[in-house]
């Protein structure tokens, strides 16, 4: 497990824009957010489209596919700020590549009436580039190398979104940082309303036999695969040892 100390609440984070560098003028396009309580995720996303009020650079449309024309009638940066501050305030936010998405956020916020305001008056930031780049030296760490390393299936990521890559990057965060969290953890929704007595109960004698469905091949084998990358990212896996 990373020794690394977490806040309670997570917000993984992407951004699309419309070129490389704010300085000479360029905006973002999209933010995608999913956040994480405990490990967990729960579900709250952050997600908006947004009027940059230039023209997109043909290098970056090749990336993420986002044109001027879809975004004619979506809301400026000012419109959405104040959902969008409300939604990383407090929170530590997990970036890939973070000096690139924070260096726009707060090109961003300096156009707005309250100039003086950053991303760090808000969050704090967890670059896992540059944490991937300290555990697996001389590698590359693009997210989707990371993918690979880790078995994380991002083969429906023909082009980048915010959102998306928010959600593919909270998977790798997770298993990079420590892997899975118990399912019994506190607060687990797979125990609401659980009774805290946890009373046992008979079942009855003349109940039906459960039906047993095993894994086919392919099942088996992505298990396996799984298994290995796990084993790979943490040095060990107790289920890819052979059964005594």
């Amino acid at each position: 497990m990373d020794n690394r100390t977490f806040t309670n609440r997570i917000v993984v984070l992407d951004t699309e824009t419309t070129g490389l560098n704010p300085q000479e003028g360029h905006r973002i396009i999209e933010i995608g957010c999913v956040e994480l309580v405990k490990r967990r995720l729960t579900g709250k996303r952050f997600h908006a489209y947004i009027n940059p009020e230039r023209i997109i650079d043909d290098g970056a449309i090749a990336v993420h596919g986002i044109t001027n024309q879809f975004l004619d009638d979506k809301p400026r940066f000012k419109q959405i700020a104040d959902d969008f501050i409300a939604f990383i305030k407090d929170a530590e936010l997990v970036i890939h590549n973070a000096p690139f998405d924070v260096g726009f956020i707060n090109h961003e916020f300096s156009r707005l009436d309250n100039k003086t305001a950053t991303v760090a008056d808000y969050s704090e930031v967890f670059d896992t580039l540059a944490y991937a780049r300290k555990k697996h030296p001389g590698q590359r760490n693009s997210l989707d190398a990371l993918c690979k390393r880790y078995g994380i299936d991002n083969s429906h990521r023909d082009l980048h979104g915010a959102l998306l890559d928010a959600e593919i990057l909270a998977d790798v965060f997770l298993l990079m940082t420590g892997g899975q969290s118990s399912l019994l953890d506190e607060g687990s929704p797979g125990l609401a309303g659980a009774d805290n007595n946890r009373e046992a109960r008979r079942v009855s004698a003349d109940r039906p036999a459960l039906t047993v469905i095993r894994c086919n091949g392919e099942e088996t084998a992505a298990h396996q695969q799984r298994l290995e990358a796990i084993e790979k990212a943490s040095g060990a896996c107790l289920w890819n040892k052979p059964a005594l």
